[in-house]
């Protein structure tokens, strides 16, 4: 007798399963849940992606603008807060600019090359501020290398792009521009 009654139940069991596996209710809920995440994933990383770009491109042509009048402005010997404000004022997407955006420049000789550094100068906002690294004007006919380093907070800091990119200590981004230019005679 309890034999029969648990195979009932144990019948009853069986099928119900396999009426919920035959079941077609819910299957787009199943496939929205399943897709949904992935797609806002990759929208969310092309926008930051996007972001990146355009400050990216923005502070190289700052930059290059103005090398360009410095190149062309003969015997004005600028000083790094003077060439960082017109870089700041020339690329329009650089947030509170004093703070996160640092410029190196240094002499460089041609026929007794030397490499430049090649970590970039760049702001910590964790760390005390620090005296700017290299900044030397040079004097007519000279090669000059200068490097702009950028600092700013991503949009989306613990996933996607900005979890595998250069991060200071603080999780702020980095992205640097660099030119070089020969000094107009005097």
């Amino acid at each position: 007798m309890i034999r029969a009654a648990l195979q009932r139940k144990w019948h009853k069991g069986i099928a119900a399963l396999r009426r919920f596996r035959d079941r077609e209710d819910g299957t787009a809920t199943v496939e929205f849940a399943i897709v949904i995440p992935s797609f806002f994933f990759i929208l969310m990383n092309t926008v930051e992606l996007g972001l990146i770009t355009i400050q990216q491109s923005m502070l190289e042509r700052a930059l290059d603008q103005t090398v360009r009048e410095l190149r062309l402005s003969t015997g004005a010997a600028k000083q790094h807060n003077e060439i960082r404000d017109e870089v700041c004022q020339r690329s329009g997407f650089i947030d509170d600019c004093a703070t996160s955006l640092r410029l190196e420049m240094v002499q460089v000789d041609p026929y007794a090359w030397t490499p430049v550094n090649p970590e970039p100068d760049c702001i910590n906002r964790v760390e005390d501020v620090q005296p700017v690294r290299n900044f030397i004007n040079g004097d007519s006919n000279e090669l000059m290398f200068i490097r702009a380093c950028m600092a700013f907070n991503p949009v989306f800091p613990f996933w996607g792009l900005a979890s595998h990119m250069d991060t200071d200590a603080d999780g702020r981004l980095r992205i640097y521009a660099t030119s070089a230019f020969v000094q107009e005679p005097r």
